[in-house]
């Protein structure tokens, strides 16, 4: 069996992957808060993730393992959103996270075996309160409940920082009524208007950090195997989480590698709306194909920060483009798609995406060499299998070449067609005039003893 080691946040350091239950390998991702479009940040951790999903099943086999993101429905950004837009909460939430869904389609990200809804877990959230307030590390305060963190010796061992450090980097809310300025909100007060549940503390709804900590335990027990996200989630946001797991459940360990993505940037500056550089996935994908974005993603190690350019995604398609007349030179070619060893090698050693389509590129280039159909079905198999373990080429070369919408597609037909209805009459200059109008709209045709094909460039 392939070997996985993964960089555990939690000890700094790359470790060899051993999961609490071979049989059940069990995996959490915090998914997006929906009050808006997703952007590129939300689409880079899916994707990150996503490989990592696809090599655990590789190596453990598909039914062996659980997979759970989570998506938030309940928080202040959301009701934000409803005063700004006069829109009800529910069709904020609704919306956006059709969009989002939608969005991780086109990426082909797999569906996680599980995307729980905060607000379908309220009644575990209210008794994991209950937990830390009988085990004393949680105290009542103004209708809120709120963390102790001075009850817990071990807080800030998951970001590895110290107390002052962590107040020093991390907008802390301000309040009369904490224990510690670091003390963060389990349960707050919710008014009339707002959503809430009724709860032994009052109408009110959960604390962000409470979410994910009783979704997990819900749907993968006390103690599960990896817990991932960006690194901008490491403090607060897991942080807090271990410590009101660990604290409500001591005898367990949550999670035992702690897996996070590089920050994302945007022309080497941190992406932001006041900086003009801020793009959403819909907005990035006028430009280019969902599939661009996914490979421009995997061309960073997850681990180090991502800088995402225009030029960098232009460089992605083309790269695809190659990969894809590969294919297509082969497309009569029957084979059984399968891993080369080496790309899963590459990823079992801490996700190397990288390296991983170094090979991708090598086996491009003996697929297109190949001149016997036995040479040419082996370097197609272990181009298309090798691909599919990053998610990638998940087209026919003739879907990925034509892309555009079906009306866009239905048009470009109507011309060839009129264009072979002149040659038919024998109207070479209208023929030559279909031919060139459609190459200036980067429309390529092909004549061939089948018909006429063709493809975008």
């Amino acid at each position: 069996m392939t070997t996985i080691s993964l960089f555990n946040t939690l000890h700094r350091r790359k470790e060899e992957f051993k999961p609490i239950d071979a049989s059940n390998v069990r995996m959490y991702v915090c998914g997006p808060t929906v009050y808006d479009r997703a952007h590129l940040g939300n689409a880079k951790t899916p994707v990150v993730f996503d490989v990592l999903n696809r090599l655990l099943r590789h190596v453990y086999g598909s039914g062996h393992v659980t997979y759970v993101s989570n998506i938030t429905d309940v928080d202040d950004k959301i009701l934000n959103k409803h005063k700004e837009t006069g829109k009800s909460i529910r069709e904020i939430t609704k919306q956006t996270y059709r969009w989002y869904v939608d969005d991780m389609a086109k990426l082909n990200v797999m569906a996680p075996d599980y995307r729980p809804r905060a607000t379908e877990y309220i009644n575990e959230m209210i008794e994991l309160v209950k937990l830390l307030l009988q085990n004393g590390h949680a105290y009542e305060a103004e209708g809120h409940v709120l963390f102790d963190v001075d009850s817990m010796p071990g807080y800030g061992y998951s970001s590895g920082r110290s107390m002052k450090e962590m107040l020093a980097g991390a907008r802390i809310e301000v309040a009369d009524y904490k224990k510690n300025p670091a003390d963060f909100v389990l349960w707050k007060p919710s008014e009339a208007d707002q959503p809430g549940w009724d709860s032994p503390w009052g109408y009110g709804r959960p604390g962000w950090h409470l979410e994910c900590s009783a979704m997990s335990s819900k749907l993968l027990g006390n103690s599960f195997d990896i817990h991932g996200g960006g690194s901008d989630l490491i403090f607060p946001h897991h942080e807090n989480e271990c410590a009101q797991s660990m604290c409500a459940h001591p005898n367990d360990t949550f999670a035992n590698y702690w897996v996070h993505g590089g920050m994302l940037m945007v022309d080497g500056v941190k992406m932001s709306k006041s900086l003009g550089n801020f793009y959403t996935i819909d907005e990035v994908l006028e430009k280019a194909p969902a599939e661009a974005l996914r490979l421009l993603f995997l061309t960073t190690h997850y681990h180090q920060p991502f800088n995402f350019t225009f030029e960098g995604l232009a460089q992605a398609k083309a790269t695809l483009d190659k990969f894809y007349n590969a294919l297509l030179r082969v497309k009569d070619v029957a084979a059984e798609p399968r891993v080369d060893e080496r790309v899963a090698e590459a990823l079992a050693d801490d996700m190397n995406t990288p390296l991983a389509l170094t090979y991708l590129h090598e086996l491009s280039g003996r697929l297109n060499k190949a001149e016997t159909p036995e040479e040419q079905a082996e370097c197609k198999a272990l181009l298309q299998g090798s691909a599919d373990l990053l998610g990638l080429l998940f087209q026919s070369p003739e879907e990925w070449f034509k892309g555009g919408s079906d009306d866009e597609a239905a048009a470009i037909e109507e011309q060839i067609a009129a264009r072979a209805q002149a040659k038919k009459d024998k109207n070479w200059a209208l023929a030559d005039e279909i031919r060139n109008r459609l190459k200036e709209q980067g429309i390529i045709l092909e004549d061939t003893p089948q018909g006429t094909t063709w493809k975008k460039i």
